[in-house]
């Protein structure tokens, strides 16, 4: 299968071999990434249009690897299909560790397969296990092999890099590779080469990256992360969703929900106090159409909700905003717009972990409030909210004393 696979591409891509080009950083390079939180339906058109347009449109080569897949060959199959579908000229690299009859560092090596995915103008990794696709792609030394390097060179002349999942997850240069549940990460941190490992980083050093975000609640887990390698950003898109991330580095949210930015730069967290805890840390949820500049870290709220910016009311509610389950599928966000619809300025939420797990009596507390900084927008038809720049605060919460003394 993967000799036919291999006869296949370079029979369609009769390209000259050339030498690698020398490695690229995020910052020098042309093209763009659409970074998908997973779940990606077939039916997205905007995310998919996107891609095909983003690769050069009609007839575009785009090179799909599965290679984070549990069975390779579908996956691609149904992938290159879908991309057909939209108007793409796709085909699948057969490069996988979990692909059968296949050796996937020499394929990693193949100049066939190189060439073909040079010649191509895009690139889509698929969903399943991350780790795969560093596994394959990245040689033991850390360096770059022939395929990996054929896609940053895709990527330096101005093509597309898309990633679904697990695809997401490699867009930065730490991503997380075999993680604990959200609550004990936050409960026991993250350590290099078990919970996180290197990623391929094409988004560039200073934003770490995850998927699944707000229905999976893992904005809990990015903290720890981004605390414990030093990033000051962090973007996490949720399911059927993208972040286009374009050569200038402007990220526009494209699909069916929305992604969140969290920003620690003024962040602060006490050594001395038991347990995680985090100060001053600020988050902003973007939604669909929504533009953020990475580089000067400006907002521009989309066309449909650019004059519906939230104001003061007197008939906004007065009831105190709580979350039982702040982890919960998108508990976060609903927190969120209720405090930004509420006349008092903070919100808390709670994260246990769970009557049938270990120490339930141990949890967090997740305070957000806002500032003179925060705002909202809102469109109606259809219903979209962006919230921007709320503080947010996490201390350990003993439940079983608290409940104890009442």
């Amino acid at each position: 299968m993967a000799l036919k696979f291999l006869l296949h591409a370079a029979l369609m891509l009769a390209v000259p071999v050339v030498a690698a080009a020398p490695a690229a950083t995020p910052s020098s390079s042309k093209g763009s990434l659409v970074i998908i939180g997973g779940g990606l339906k077939p039916d997205n058109d905007a995310v998919w249009q996107r891609i095909v347009a983003l690769a050069g449109g009609k007839g575009a080569r785009i090179a799909v690897f599965a290679s984070a897949a549990a069975d390779p060959a579908p996956v691609a199959a149904a992938i290159v299909d879908y991309l057909n579908r939209y108007g793409a000229d796709a085909f699948q690299i057969p490069l996988a560790v979990k692909l059968a009859d296949s050796d996937y560092r020499k394929a990693a090596e193949d100049p066939l397969l190189a060439d073909a995915v040079r010649g191509a103008g895009g690139v889509f990794f698929s969903g399943g296990d991350q780790a795969r696709i560093t596994q394959a792609l990245v040689r033991a030394d850390g360096s770059r092999s022939a395929v990996l390097e054929a896609v940053w060179e895709v990527y330096r002349k101005g093509g597309v890099v898309a990633g679904n999942s697990a695809g997401a997850a490699v867009m930065s240069s730490t991503m997380f590779y075999a993680p604990k549940t959200v609550f004990a990460t936050l409960r026991g941190g993250v350590r290099e080469g078990e919970e996180i490992a290197p990623g391929l980083g094409f988004i560039g050093d200073d934003v770490f990256v995850d998927q699944h975000f707000l229905v999976r609640g893992r904005f809990a887990r990015m903290i720890p992360a981004m605390l414990k390698k030093g990033y000051k950003y962090g973007l996490g898109i949720d399911e059927n969703t993208a972040m286009v991330v374009d050569g200038r580095r402007r990220v526009e949210i494209v699909g069916s929900k929305g992604a969140l930015l969290v920003d620690l730069t003024r962040a602060t967290t006490d050594a001395a106090s038991a347990g995680f805890n985090l100060s001053n840390a600020v988050i902003s949820y973007l939604d669909r159409g929504d533009l953020y500049d990475l580089s000067t870290h400006t907002f521009t709220p989309s066309e449909a909700k650019a004059a519906g910016k939230l104001g003061a009311r007197r008939a906004l509610l007065a009831d105190p905003v709580f979350s039982p389950d702040i982890l919960g599928r998108n508990a976060l966000v609903e927190l969120m717009e209720s405090l930004m619809h509420n006349r008092r300025s903070e919100a808390i939420g709670i994260a246990t972990s769970g009557r049938n797990t270990p120490l339930p009596e141990l949890g967090f507390q997740f305070t957000l409030s806002k500032t003179r900084d925060s705002v909202g927008y809102a469109a109606v038809a259809p219903y979209s909210t962006s919230i921007l720049r709320l503080r947010l605060d996490i201390r350990p919460l003993d439940i079983g004393q608290s409940l104890g003394t009442h």
